[in-house]
This record gives structure tokens, sequence and C-alpha cells, in this order.
């Protein structure tokens, strides 16, 4: 619960933060008023205006909002691990669905104000604050919102784009006939831009302590020991993944798959325009691997992973103390000693090599049987069925690496949910020769 002196010190900070949303939303009111000549989007900007202006007023009177802590407790139990996973699935699946209704600027803006006014109201809590302004946490809450933004507009620019598709017209990019030298006239908005971008990084130095401590001791190691943010996905995924799958072959697999995709690529519309009704099987599976697979991990390593690598709640006090019950348990013990009710089968002692190969087959015979369905028969299911005509389409050796890629990419999210729900270390699980999966 927040202290008295932590409300008192926090207040004025809000003020500030409640102050640049109600003149962020001033701007927009001009806008709206000004330039498209948009009455009713004007009243609506000038009332979040409003209501910003009044919470900056209380914050700087010592009486900013606050979330209840019955609010705090409840989202907290509610944001567990496998809530974060397909909870975002599900959001994204909407997202996609309904996006003719959330790429509407009223309705992208309300989204922002609403996320701004949560943002304020948790920073009165001290373990919220003092996670998300974290000197090296701080520029990932802003790329969290131009991530964001960019994606908006991206979506923005494809719906419009759909739109005159389906009346006859021509994307909007087919307007732009308009050229430029590029000296000077592009050479001077580049210097300009990096000039700003400079100043930006100048005050941004002054204002915020750079995060840097002292230097390395073996004797003391921080807890939790955590990766640069930009390679927190990496280290997320070794909590369910062998180091050899998640450091070596899934970068492999990602780095190759980039590569692959022009030559895998066979649909000769939506080049060089935005368009998402043209190519939806693309640009839902880029935003899935792209969002679910990379910023999510991002973000969980981030702002939820504490102490000895324990999951914790945005409220939450990191208790280094916090101890959790995990009975990793593999595939092969799941299927002989709790569903068989039998002992894992052992190659004698003084066995051959060929032996003791055919003792760890048929103890992994589970996992063998899982991989095979799920890499072999489910291609070749879903070529005669769901994917006949991409099938046809693609040829048997793109196909192959396509399914090889795709398949790839959704075990990391299965892999999570199995961990997470049945504490399944390894589907299949060969120490003998170095091999886990």
């Amino acid at each position: 619960m927040p202290t008295a002196d932590f409300i008192a010190r926090t207040a004025t900070t809000l003020a500030w933060f409640y102050l640049a949303a109600a003149v962020l939303n001033g701007v927009a009111v001009w806008y709206a008023w000004r330039k498209i000549r948009d009455l009713r989007a004007a009243l609506v900007w000038l009332g979040f205006a409003t209501v910003f202006g009044g919470l900056a007023a209380g914050a700087a009177a010592g009486c900013p909002l606050a979330l209840p802590e019955w609010f705090k407790d409840g989202l907290d139990a509610a944001l567990g691990p496998v809530t974060c996973t397909v909870g975002t699935f599900a959001v994204l699946v909407a997202l996609f669905f309904g996006r003719q209704f959330f790429v509407r600027p009223g309705v992208a803006w309300t989204i922002f104000n609403g996320s701004l006014v949560m943002m304020g109201a948790s920073l009165t809590d001290p373990e919220f604050a003092a996670t998300v302004t974290r000197p090296d946490n701080i520029p990932i809450v802003g790329m969290v919102y131009l991530l964001g933004l960019f994606t908006w507009l991206g979506a923005y620019q494809a719906v419009k784009n759909d739109q005159r598709l389906e009346r006859g017209e021509p994307p909007i990019e087919k307007d732009y006939s308009d050229t430029v030298l590029v000296w000077p006239d592009v050479v001077y908005i580049e210097l300009i831009g990096m000039v700003l971008g400079t100043a930006l990084l100048i005050v941004w130095s002054l204002a915020v302590q750079a995060p840097l401590e002292q230097p390395a001791n073996p004797a003391v190691t921080p807890n939790p020991s955590k990766a640069p943010w930009y390679f927190l996905g990496l280290q997320e995924m070794l909590v369910f993944f062998d180091p050899s799958i998640a450091g070596v072959i899934l970068p492999l697999l990602i780095i190759f798959g980039l590569m692959a995709i022009p030559y895998l690529d066979f649909n000769p519309q939506g080049s060089g325009y935005y368009t998402i009704r043209q190519r939806p099987f693309a640009y839902a599976l880029f935003q899935f691997g792209f969002l679910q697979l990379w910023i999510l991990l991002i973000l969980i390593g981030t702002f939820f992973r504490g102490p000895n690598w324990n999951f914790f709640g945005l409220y939450e006090p990191r208790d280094p103390h916090k101890v959790l019950a995990l009975n990793n348990i593999k595939l092969s013990e799941y299927f002989w000693v709790i569903w068989l009710n039998r002992g894992l089968p052992q190659a004698p002692s003084g066995a051959g090599v060929l032996v003791e190969l055919a003792y760890i087959a048929w103890r992994e015979i589970a996992g063998l049987v899982a991989l095979g369905a799920y890499f072999i028969l489910l291609p070749l299911v879903l070529g005669r069925s769901l994917l006949d005509d991409l099938r046809r389409r693609m040829g048997a050796g793109r196909y192959t690496i396509f399914c090889l890629l795709l398949l790839m990419m959704f075990m990391l999210p299965i892999k999570m949910i199995l961990r997470w729900t049945l504490n399944l270390s390894y589907i299949l699980s060969i120490p003998e020769y170095f091999l886990n999966f």
C-alpha cells in the first residue's frame, strides 16, 4: 500500500504528467476544429483535455488518482503467465477481425487516453513505479507507445487502401507523384532530424540518470541478472527450451526464415502499398511473430520477471524469498511413470551403442510420436485440407520449408503453455547425447 510520503513525492510528477496529457488533447482539439472541421471530435477531445486538467489539479493538490487495492490485487491474480500469453493472442485476433473499428482515429485516441489514465493511476503504487521508472526501463515504456502508434498507422493506411480498392480506386500510394531532389531537400530534412535527435538525447541524459552500476564483482551477482532489453526475448526462451534450441537453432531459423520470405511468397498483390485484405495471412503471421513471440517476451522479461526469475504481478512486491514449486516433468516421465505407472526403460549395463540407442528410442517413444505427428503428419493433413490450394501453388519444396518455419514459430507459445500448465520441461529428452527439445 502506498504511504503518504510516497504519494507526496509522486504527486508533483503526476501533475506534470497529466498536464502534458491535457496539452496533447488540446492539440487534438485544435486539429479537429481548424484542420478537419469536425465539431464532434473537437468536443470529445476537449472533454478529455478537461478530465486531464482536473487530474493534474488534483495531483498538484496532493490527491492524485490512485487505483484501489482490491483492483490491483485482482489484476495481479489475473495477470499470470498463461493469461498474458493467451490474452494477448486473443487481443491480436480481436484487433485483426475488428480492424475497421479499431483503426478509427477516435477509437484509437480514446484507447490511448485510457492507457494514460491507467499509467498515471498505477504510478501511485510503489512497486509499479519502481519497475517502470527504472532508468533502463523508461525508454522501453516509450517504445511501447511508439510501437502502438506505428502499428496503428500502418493498419489505418492498409484499411483505407482496402476500402479504396473495394470501390475500384487505386491505393493512396499511387497518388504520390511529387518528387524531390536528394540534395538539398532530403539532406536538409535529415540534418534537422539528426539535430533534433541529438538535442533529445542530451536532454534525456541530463534528466534521467544513466543506469550504470559498480564494476563487475564475481562475489555479488544481481538478482535477477537480466540481459539488455533487446536480448530479453532470447533470455525468456531459455526458460522453456534447451540452450542449444533457444540460443542457436531458433535464432538461425529466424534469420533464414526472413531470408526465405521473398522466395516463399508468390502473391503478386500488395506490393508497394499498404493492404491487409489482399494479404491477410502474411499480415497476421507477421504481427503474431513480431508482437506475440518477440515483443511480448521482452515485456515479460522487463516488467514481470523479478528476483530468481520468478513471475511477479505489476503491483506485487518483488520479494527475493518468493518460492515457487516447479516440478519439471519430461514427457517420457508423464508417459511411463504417471500414465502407465511403470519405470523408465533403461539399457542394461555394458550394452552396445545400438542397444542403447534402441532403449533410448523406446524410452522417448511418446516424444518421438508427438514430434513426428507435429512436424510430419500435421503438414500432410493441412496440405490435403485447409492448405490444399496453398500447397498446390507453392509446390512441394516451398511448402515444406514454409511448414517447418511456421510450426517452429508456433512451437514457442505451445511450449510456454505446456510449461506453465503441466510443468512439462522437455517433449524429447536425450541427455546422453545432449539433445533436449
